[in-house]
């Protein structure tokens, strides 16, 4: 068997999510059917990691193992974006190492959350609308806080089935450009819903709805209830993953 590297990105609004799920159009499924009417061969793709329905990633790497070589990469990469639904576009495809593993063998991963605060039509899906801005200075200075702590239970989904809910977070920072806030957070590893949550966690400080020391309380009450509500997922990208 001969494994495959691949590149790609997509808009997950029309999507379940990346994996696959019974009765519900993913990412993978797509994939892996078109993969599979072009190479005449079974296909089964393995992705760097799950994204939430509406999630959106600019960079997404996965891999695929196949009994044959494929002689031409660059028109099957044509054939399958002429095919795939238009949210879905494959950048690259190439052999690796038997051994690779693109969810294992990642090292890091990046998001982005997105905030636009005028009314925009032209964001719908692609950006979060709030019509208040929120105190930027003082979420960075929550952010530094993330920093301090490696386990956040109080980010993670209930009953997510996570062995571990350890993390180590690199960088949180936002950033304001004009009337967009976005929001960038770089960890080794992240739990289930952790992004939506931490970032519905941070506005709520940007609101002066919770000062910095109630956040550092949230952290390590290590109590899902006591952080904030989950953000909307269709501001979310996956932006980076490194190996």
């Amino acid at each position: 068997m001969i494994r495959y590297l691949i590149e790609l990105s997509y808009k997950g609004t029309s999507f379940h999510g990346w994996q696959f799920q019974n009765n519900a159009a993913t990412i993978q499924e797509e994939i892996e059917k078109i993969l599979t009417l072009l190479l005449r061969e079974k296909v089964k793709i393995v992705g760097a990691g799950r994204t939430d329905t509406g999630v959106h990633a600019r960079f997404y790497i996965a891999h695929f193992d196949l009994s044959k070589k494929i002689v031409d990469t660059d028109n099957i990469i044509v054939k399958l974006n002429k095919i795939l639904h238009n949210d879905i576009a494959i950048h690259k495809i190439k052999s690796v190492s038997d051994n690779f593993h693109s969810r294992f063998d990642a090292k890091s991963r990046t998001y982005e959350y997105h905030i636009h605060l005028h009314k925009n039509p032209f964001l719908n899906n692609l950006s979060v609308y709030q019509h208040w801005k929120p105190d930027v200075e003082k979420m960075n200075e929550a952010c530094k806080i993330l920093f301090e702590y490696k386990d956040f239970t109080s980010f993670a989904k209930l009953n997510s089935g996570a062995k571990t809910n350890l993390c180590n977070i690199y960088f949180a920072q936002w950033k304001q450009v004009n009337d967009r806030l976005i929001f960038t957070i770089k960890a080794n590893r992240f739990l289930r819903n952790m992004v939506r949550a931490v970032v519905g966690t941070l506005l709520e400080v940007g609101r002066n709805k919770i000062d910095l020391n109630k956040f550092r309380e949230i952290i390590e009450g290590k109590n899902r209830s006591l952080a904030g509500q989950s953000v909307k997922a269709c501001g979310l990208y996956l932006t980076d993953i490194e190996y």
